[in-house]
């Protein structure tokens, strides 16, 4: 069991150890509680009292100050905010739990766009009566936004609230499970990740007075516990971790402040309001930032960096307190406009317009699902104040498509890029049903993406939310009746220029061979060093990245990935910042060409001159023919690597990877003797519970190392045969289906040509394209 969090194990009996924190920094036994949540988990085997040994959760912690640290949880499954044993502080479940037990962030650049202002939106203003928001969306950010005077102002406009009622009424499934998960919870105390916010909700809905009286009380003895800290001189624990928590914290007492006004006390209003004012000044105001008068600076990590998962908990407590409080508190209108102007008018719509083409995340495929609750925060702004802001960029409607096709064709589990320190397995959870729901809400019922999105929804392997604390989003956005098309509808193939992510397929069936590729900008410090990287999938990884099989979920080096590796001096030389290049892009219906320039990752380093990296996708049998070509110094030597979870074992002109549902060919074109070893990852790295890797290494290269490696899952190879003549590298490839590849790939330069047979008839002979072409997003029209 790896990376095992505790929503996905909410009454695991934890063992107990000494945490470790860094020195000199002050941590109260709360700060530790909220700390040990944070991170990437495995059930374990820990000594307690007496010498009994009990399971227990290892925690790892890679935060951006680039500590790691490992520890144990204490034992509590409940996980309650009492102040006993291991706390997880309340907020929301929507943001806070993903942030917590997966986006803590760690070491490298705090990177942005530099794009100037948008266009759109004005900001918000107050007005309006009867406590309803917006009843639509003013659409494309072009002002109008408006604050109702009377709560509540948040969400609960006249059609959600109608709709989340008659679910309630008509006890529609999602809508059960809701209400029966929080009736059981107000009983018993036992669900992990409970949010406050959850019982304001169905007060509001249902006008029942216990659900805010339960949810009042718990937001006012986490205030109540913070205002003793402040009074000491102390910096309260919202603060901890770079104000990771912020928006757990303040989002989920905004919401109960509006949803439960009329139970709060005045005493209560006005302590809640000074206590989250403070913290949000202190979030925007890093080296200012005092509690009770004392200072406490803090690093400012992200304010400015829409591309990372903390700004969107920033961006959530300041959007809600704003909201929340409107009229009441005399920095309401401030929040509001650092929210609406300065943060998504400002930063965020530039810089997603600028870096993130395609939709997606620069953290990836793992810390990326965090944008799940800035998607959250756009539907919950809409239907406040009327003003839709989430089509002010491209990038939201772009970012459905996008986890759509980095969902392998099981539909269980996704592509495995970057950090994935909650569960790194890549496996399908709650948060990538929350990503899909929101975004498919978003765009509404009259695009054909969301009704793409609703079959994707259906059949995945989390057709309905596992964990408790997950089901509110089904009861919010999840439309049984929604019409749904199929997955066959979209073009098999996806570029998102903004990640250097491509994504592709030779059918939507779920044995259709996919594969990914990356090659792009390299610039947020959860992203890896996987350049050039190419994964392969047929029923099972048969070309993974080695990540999965991390117990930290963080393991970025370039060993794990599917690359040329170049060692100089028997060091690895390492990927830098910045970004590698696509050349050429090309797709038909019978093949995918893609070439890269690999060669500016590595920032000019002497012993490297050129390292680029060719993949023709052959769509009739599934198969992959990749070209590298490394130039070196004549000392250093390129390594060709495939990850996989099976070793492989000798063949004739290769190597067979031979998995429990598929086997796949790798074959040798280029060099004739290549050397080789199969390693055992579990012997390399302690990080590892499994995975092998094949390195294959071109004898005699002189600092000019080639590689021409055909890839075929099914083990559909009849025959191979090599050729290399007239400065070129190619050879023959016949396959089990009829298909007929000829290749000849230029030996020094890139491009190369391409004969293709399928059925008898000959579909392309000539010159591989060298540019960059669109893909369409549908092959049948929508």
């Amino acid at each position: 069991m790896r990376n095992d969090s505790f929503c996905e194990n909410p009454k695991l009996p934890f063992c107990h150890t000494q945490q470790r924190f860094n020195p000199g920094r002050r941590h109260s036994p709360v700060a530790a509680k909220q700390r040990a949540g944070q991170l990437s988990l495995r059930l374990c085997r820990e000594p307690t009292h007496g010498g009994q040994q009990i399971f227990g959760t290892e925690l790892i912690e890679r935060r951006h100050d680039g500590e790691a640290t490992i520890h144990f949880a204490p034992p509590d499954p409940i996980l309650r905010h009492d102040g006993n044993m291991l706390k997880r502080p309340f907020g929301s479940a929507f943001l806070g739990t993903f942030l917590l037990l997966t986006l803590n962030a760690c070491d490298g650049d705090n990177s942005t766009g530099n794009g100037g202002g948008g266009s759109g939106g004005t900001g918000a203003s107050t007005a309006g009566a009867a406590g309803h928001g917006g009843q639509g969306g003013s659409g494309g950010g072009q002002g109008g936004a408006v604050i109702p005077t009377e709560h509540p102002r948040i969400y609960l406009n006249d059609a959600n609230k109608t709709r989340l009622s008659a679910a309630l009424s008509s006890s529609t499934q999602a809508a059960s499970r809701f209400r029966d998960m929080v009736d059981g919870h107000m009983m018993n105390g036992n669900v992990y990740a409970f949010e406050p916010y959850f019982a304001a909700l169905l007060g509001a809905l249902t006008g029942d007075a216990a659900y805010c009286t339960y949810a009042v009380d718990e937001v006012d003895v986490h205030v109540a516990s913070e205002e003793a800290l402040i009074n000491m001189g102390e910096r309260a624990e919202v603060a901890f971790d770079s104000y990771l928590y912020v928006g757990d914290v303040i989002g989920d007492l905004s919401l109960v402040y509006d949803w439960c006004y009329d139970t709060l006390t005045a005493d209560q209003k006005t302590r809640w309001v000074t206590y989250a004012n403070q913290a949000v000044w202190n979030v925007w105001n890093p080296d200012d930032a005092v509690w009770g008068g004392v200072s406490y600076p803090w690093s400012g990590w992200s304010i400015d960096n829409p591309s990372n998962n903390y700004y969107y908990s920033f961006l959530r407590a300041t959007m809600l307190l704003g909201l929340a409080t409107s009229g009441e508190n005399d920095q309401a209108q401030t929040w509001v406009d650092r929210f609406r102007k300065d943060k998504i008018e400002g930063q965020l719509v530039p810089t997603f317009e600028s870096d993130l083409k395609g939709g997606g995340s620069r953290e990836g495929t793992g810390y990326g699902v965090a944008m799940m609750s800035l998607f959250h925060l756009y539907d919950l702004w809409e239907s406040s104040t009327g003003e839709r802001i989430w089509d002010l960029t491209g990038h939201t409607r772009a970012s459905l498509p996008n986890i759509l096709h980095f969902t392998v064709p099981t539909l269980d589990r996704i592509a495995p890029i970057g950090d994935h320190a909650r569960d790194s397995t890549a496996a399908l959870f709650d948060y990538h049903r929350m990503y899909v729901l929101v975004l498919a809400h978003l765009l509404g019922k009259n695009d054909a993406l969301s009704d793409v999105a609703q079959t994707w929804l259906d059949s995945c392997s989390v057709p309905e939310m596992g964990q408790p604390f997950m089901y509110i989003h089904d009861f919010l956005y999840y439309d049984e009746s929604h019409a749904k098309r199929p997955l066959s509808d979209l073009h098999p193939s996806y570029y998102a220029s903004g990640t250097g992510s491509i994504f592709f397929r030779n059918s939507w069936e779920t044995s259709a061979s996919w594969g990914a590729f990356i090659a792009g900008p390299f610039t947020e410090s959860h992203a890896h060093r996987d350049q050039g990287s190419l994964l392969v999938y047929q029923n099972e990884w048969l070309g993974d990245d080695q990540n999965i099989f991390s117990h930290s979920g963080i393991y970025q080096n370039e060993e794990a990935h599917n690359l040329v590796r170049i060692e100089d001096g028997g060091t690895t030389v390492t990927q830098i910042n910045g970004g590698s290049t696509l050349a050429a892009l090309h797709d038909t219906a019978d093949f995918l060409y893609i070439r890269a320039n690999i060669t500016p990752i590595y920032n000019n380093h002497p012993a490297i001159s050129a390292v680029g990296r060719e993949v023709l996708f052959l769509k009739g049998p599934g198969a992959h023919i990749v070209m590298d070509r490394v130039d070196t110094s004549p000392s250093a030597e390129a390594v060709w690597q495939l990850n996989s979870p099976i070793a492989a074992s000798n063949a004739t002109s290769g190597w067979n990877i031979v998995g429990g549902q598929n086997t796949l060919a790798v074959r040798t074109l280029y060099p004739s003797n290549p050397g080789s070893q199969v390693l055992n990852w579990m012997s390399l790295d302690s990080d590892m519970e499994g995975g092998f890797r094949l390195d294959v290494t071109h004898p005699n290269a002189n600092g000019k190392a080639r590689f021409l490696m055909v890839l075929a899952p099914g083990n559909n190879i009849t025959s191979t045969a090599p050729s290399a003549a007239g400065g070129t590298i190619g050879g023959t490839v016949n396959f089990a289906d009829g298909t007929v590849a000829e290749v000849a790939f230029s030996a020094d330069s890139p491009g190369g040509t391409l004969k293709l047979t399928t059925g008898g008839s000959v579909v392309f002979d000539g010159q591989l394209p060298s540019t960059v072409s669109d893909l369409p997003l549908f092959d049948v029209a929508p």
